[in-house]
């Protein structure tokens, strides 16, 4: 379904910078970062945790980010492994409530023991904009 070339990689065409480039599988397979806007950019995952032998520590740092907001599916999973990679490269880590699958009162507690910001995308927002 997510294979090189196939059309389950495509990130839904809503969620792209306008005129956003197709993903070139090429340069995302040689664990290359594909700049598609501003701050925005492809990184193919290989595993659970999207740190894992990626491009994704390097590209973070060169833009000065020590903050990641995460969402996305299936908690004790994808989530969790990129939650724990980002905590121990001393990454902040906020974590989604309502943007997380499969995500429970277990997950927020375990979360919460290890120093992880939980909040509702409507906080995290008002945050951002200094609300």
């Amino acid at each position: 379904m997510f294979l090189a070339g196939s059309e389950g990689r495509e990130v839904a065409p809503e969620l792209l910078p306008h005129n956003a480039a197709a993903p070139d599988d090429n340069l995302l397979l040689r664990n290359q970062p594909q700049e598609i806007g501003t701050n925005e950019w492809y990184i193919y995952k290989s595993r659970w945790g999207a740190f894992y032998k990626s491009c994704l520590e390097d590209t973070l740092r060169a833009q000065g980010v020590t903050t990641i907001v995460l969402a996305g599916c299936n908690y004790p999973n994808c989530i969790r492994a990129t939650v724990y990679e980002a905590s121990e490269r001393d990454f902040r880590v906020v974590a989604i409530t309502d943007g997380i699958s499969n995500f429970s009162e277990n997950g927020w507690n375990e979360l919460s023991s290890i120093g992880i910001n939980l909040m509702s995308a409507q906080e995290c927002i008002s945050q951002l904009n200094g609300e």
